[in-house]
């Protein structure tokens, strides 16, 4: 595994239950972080008028900001890169920071073969997003995780906690970053 060291090891991923906790998540989270913005659950002038306010605050914290949307939408709204399947992050443009979703090998050799950047590799542990869905855990995760020359950012279930005994630098959540979570410098 590719070890790069521009790219953040703490991310935050929007969603609609996290909105309202976005602002303050995104400034209490150490300088330089990633911030991840989907908000599929609002209209496009919605979602693009919510994602100039959060990106503002993105900036101003030194957060690197990715677009859960295609590269050219990524390009137009300004941010720093892109996420999604593998597949959809293709072809690739040099601008931007490419992040994959993987949740298996084929993924992640999906992964492999578009060159990103980085790639989410979950479910690690139960989440809110799938309540009930089959978890990886932390055995699986790190077997699946060997195979990716991007670096591995763990996602699903994760927080502080979860992160420290993962024992795993690079991490993302979207409950875990918000409204009373305890970030990695608090704990």
């Amino acid at each position: 595994m590719r070890q790069d060291q521009s790219l953040p090891n703490l991310w935050l991923i929007s969603d609609a239950r996290n909105d309202a906790v976005l602002e303050d998540a995104l400034r209490r989270m150490p300088r330089g972080s990633g911030f991840i913005y989907r908000h599929y659950h609002l209209d496009e002038e919605k979602r693009y008028a919510r994602f100039r306010k959060l990106r503002r605050i993105a900036r101003a914290c030194n957060h690197t900001v990715v677009l859960a949307d295609s590269a050219l939408t990524a390009t137009d709204w300004g941010a720093d890169g892109i996420y999604g399947a593998p597949k959809s992050l293709w072809p690739r443009r040099r601008e931007l920071l490419h992040l994959a979703t993987a949740h298996n090998l084929r993924e992640i050799g999906e992964a492999n073969l578009i060159g990103s950047d980085g790639v989410l590799l979950s479910p690690i542990f139960s989440t809110n997003s799938h309540p009930g869905g089959q978890v990886l855990g932390p055995v699986r995760f790190k077997a699946l995780a060997r195979y990716s020359r991007a670096p591995v950012i763990a996602l699903g279930g994760m927080d502080a906690r979860r992160a420290r005994a993962l024992d795993w630098p690079r991490w993302a959540a979207i409950d875990g970053l918000s409204k009373g979570a305890v970030y990695p410098a608090d704990a």
